[in-house]
Formats: structure tokens, C-alpha cells, sequence
């Protein structure tokens, strides 16, 4: 069943009381929020697939396609696992199994139109309701939101594939 959200006007007593945080509990406050976002983007999707194939899903989606044993590193699974995995995902329609162009040895794994769509409505929701978010802003505070999470992105790093894959992303 598809979550909602839905904007509610800002809270100014709320606005000042984050301002006047520690940073660390600001950020921690935001992560919820975020974390909320990213609940709502896949709750509709996990009636098809489990959270760690829709995460390979997304790996396939922003690398395209790629070899089972890569595959496995990038997720943080082992080749045994990955392929039992991917069994399922091709039983649902959501990937193909694809011979190598360079190695007819070589087994790539590609996502199907219809896993294509799936990786792209979730993205697509995620990207709505964060825009949703931000239109209550002021230009310039959005402005401002656009380059704090740049800078905590740069500074945090791209997380391991264990520690997203958990959540699907």
C-alpha cells in the first residue's frame, strides 16, 4: 500500500529551535526526514521485490550491465547468493541474463524494461516528494539545503554496499 505524504505549512517555532541546534542534532532531524522520504519512495515497490534485489536493481540501473561477480562485490553479497537472487529477479521479469559481447563465457546481468520502469518510479517518487519539500522553502534557504547536503555528501562519502543495502538504495 502506497504511504502519503503530504506538505503541512512550516512551523516557524520549529525553523528557530533547529537553528539554534547543535549541528549534529540538525543533521540527525534531517536524516529522519530523509529516511521518511526514502520509506515512502519504495513502500509500494516492496510488494514485488525485497529491498536487497531492488538495490540490485538500482546498481544495475546507475552502471548498467555487469558481470555476475562484480555485481555480488558492489551489493556485499557472495556469487552463490547473488545468483539465487538474480533467479528470482529474472523469474519477475525484472532482469535478463545476457551473453558477453567480449567473453561468450561472460554472463551479464541487464535490467528489463520493466525492471527499467520500476528503479525509475521509485526514483522519480523520491525526486517528487523531495521537490515537494523544498518548494516550501525560500529560494534562498533551498539554495542554502542544495549546498549543505553537497557538502555533507563530500564529506560523508560514497557508503559501502552494506550499510545501503538495507534500505533498498
Amino acid at each position: 500500500m502506497q504511504q502519503s505524504w503530504s506538505a503541512q505549512p512550516l512551523d516557524t517555532g520549529a525553523i528557530a529551535i533547529a537553528l539554534s541546534r547543535d549541528p549534529d542534532d540538525a543533521t540527525l532531524t534531517a536524516s529522519r526526514a530523509l529516511l521518511g522520504v526514502v520509506a515512502r519512495s519504495v513502500s509500494d515497490v516492496l510488494e514485488m521485490v525485497s529491498l536487497p534485489q531492488f538495490r540490485m536493481m538500482v546498481v544495475i540501473a546507475s552502471s548498467g550491465p555487469l558481470r555476475m561477480g562484480a555485481l555480488a562485490q558492489r551489493v556485499g553479497s557472495t556469487p552463490s547468493t547473488l545468483s539465487r537472487a538474480i533467479d528470482r529477479l529474472e523469474a519477475g521479469g525484472w532482469v535478463r541474463r545476457e551473453q558477453s559481447p567480449d567473453s561468450r563465457r561472460e554472463i551479464l546481468i541487464h535490467l528489463s524494461p520493466h525492471g527499467e520502469q520500476l528503479v525509475a518510479h521509485v526514483t522519480d517518487r523520491r525526486r517528487r516528494e523531495i521537490a515537494e519539500i523544498l518548494e516550501q522553502l525560500k529560494p534562498d534557504d533551498r539554495a542554502a539545503v542544495g549546498r549543505a547536503f553537497a557538502l555533507f555528501a563530500a564529506a560523508a562519502g560514497e557508503p559501502p554496499p552494506e550499510d545501503l543495502i538495507v534500505l533498498g538504495i
